[in-house]
């Protein structure tokens, strides 16, 4: 049924959820899986908070790898293949492009993520890839 889940984090706990049901069901489809972050250098990527001297994306870039590692590691640790990637740019467009180019058939991520202000103007990453992508998503709720 799957070869390839893509996997998407953003270290939040609703990611982390995702990722449990992305691994559950590459165990049982014998799929592979592709954990990717996205740091979101879009219309909002550089806002910086008061009194900080990086701006979100950038803060958010240090902290991008950890994520990814944790699932990483956690698909590992139950016999997984997976491979990893940290990626710059719009987050749906990068979600879509990427699924394109690994062969992603199923992309299984959180109803929500991080959010904050770049949600409420800019629409969900999640509603953006169920309604632009070709590929499969399992939206895994709260």
């Amino acid at each position: 049924m799957y070869d390839r889940i893509l996997v998407p984090t953003d270290g939040s706990e609703y990611a982390e959820d995702a990722a449990e049901r992305a691994f559950a069901l590459a165990e049982t489809t014998d799929a592979s899986v592709h954990v990717v972050c996205v740091v979101d250098r879009g219309p909002l990527g550089s806002v910086r908070l008061p009194g900080d001297d990086a701006s979100a994306a950038d803060a958010f870039a240090e902290r991008a790898a950890e994520f990814v590692a944790v699932l990483e590691e956690r698909a590992r640790e139950r016999g997984l293949e997976v491979d990893t990637e940290i990626r710059e740019g719009v987050p749906v467009q990068e979600l879509l492009a990427c699924a394109d180019e690994v062969g992603a058939d199923a992309v299984v991520m959180g109803t929500r993520g991080r959010g904050g202000v770049s949600r409420m103007m800019l629409g969900s990453v999640t509603d953006g890839v169920v309604r632009r992508g070709d590929v499969d998503v399992l939206v895994v709720g709260d």
